[in-house]
């Protein structure tokens, strides 16, 4: 009987890194979760993912030695021909042999892929993509990402920087650090402008929902704050989502895509509520008519659309199978 080994996937994002151990049914067996703190310096990063991959297989009842592969998403410019970060501002990681490096510390071939291109490839093969040949994925966490299905085929470009939608620039007379989709869009961007207008006296709750501590307030926090009718968060969130569709709406204006699907933290949190605020400002700002039936539709897959599409990237492009 043929099966399949299992692979691990990761997904290296600039705050967290999810880890699990994918098996021929395409279900996580084992997981591990880390911090990447990044700031620790790039080898304290790769001694975590060492770690969480020897602690997924752990759980998922395996050894290291029972994966044929990993799939990792890292966020950034990544060259997947030969597995370099070619820069991850998040990471703060610049020509970093990713792959190279992991598969000498764990004698595994590795996939390096971008973040949001595994997990757009994740949700087109199982979860909310499934079924458009088309696809604008759009990741909405530390920053803002974006991958890019054309043919029912990952679509990477010349220069591999195909869909990175958080790069384009919305306001170019702007100041530095404001002038992006992701400094205007991202979880982090609308956490900071929250905080800023609560230090300028703008009345909130947020602060009190995070027990006072700046720190602590999460994509969770936003969600709550604004579903509790918190006037501040909702006008901030609001804004963050009309520019967001400006956003994709070009995106889907220029290329015609059928289906956008939105995922990440603050996706995840507050599910239908961004998705619906997002896809009326999208509708608003395509062009032409016929335009206004794409579909904007929030992940299916959570958390492990990032894990889960590593994972089957790399069953497909290093075709590892092997004989029961």
């Amino acid at each position: 009987m043929r099966t399949t080994r299992p692979i691990v996937g990761i997904d290296l994002g600039g705050t967290n890194m999810q880890i699990g151990v994918v098996d021929g049914a395409n279900k996580v067996v084992g997981r591990a979760k880390r911090k990447t703190k990044a700031a620790e310096g790039q080898r304290k990063v790769l001694d975590r993912i060492v770690e969480g991959v020897q602690e997924a297989c752990r759980n998922a009842g395996l050894t290291t030695r029972s994966i044929a592969a990993i799939g990792i998403g890292a966020p950034g410019a990544i060259d997947p021909a030969t597995g370099t970060v070619r820069e991850a501002p998040n990471l703060r990681w610049n020509d970093v042999p990713l792959g190279k490096l992991l598969t000498r510390r764990l004698n595994k071939p590795v996939l390096v892929d971008n973040d949001v291109n595994v997990a757009v490839f994740g949700e087109h093969r199982l979860g909310a993509g499934r079924g458009a040949s088309d696809l604008l994925g759009v990741w909405i966490g530390t920053g803002v990402g974006g991958g890019l299905i054309f043919h029912n085929r990952l679509y990477h470009g010349f220069t591999f920087t195909a869909g990175e939608i958080g790069h384009t620039v919305l306001f170019p007379g702007a100041p530095p650090g404001s002038r992006k989709v992701e400094e205007n869009c991202s979880r982090t961007a609308v956490v900071d402008r929250i905080l800023k207008l609560v230090r300028s006296n703008h009345p909130s709750m947020i602060l009190d929902l995070a027990d006072g501590d700046p720190e602590g307030i999460k994509a969770k926090t936003v969600s709550v704050a604004y579903q509790k009718g918190d006037k501040l968060t909702r006008q901030v969130v609001d804004n963050a989502a009309q520019l967001l569709g400006i956003s994709i709406a070009n995106v889907v204006t220029l290329l015609g895509i059928p289906r956008v699907v939105l995922g990440g933290g603050l996706t995840e949190a507050m599910g239908e509520t961004l998705v619906a605020l997002v896809r009326e400002s999208v509708r608003q700002h395509v062009f032409p008519e016929v335009c206004r039936r794409v579909e904007v539709v929030g992940t299916r897959l959570d958390a492990d659309a990032g894990v889960l599409g590593a994972a089957l990237l790399a069953r497909e492009r290093l075709g590892v199978r092997s004989r029961a």
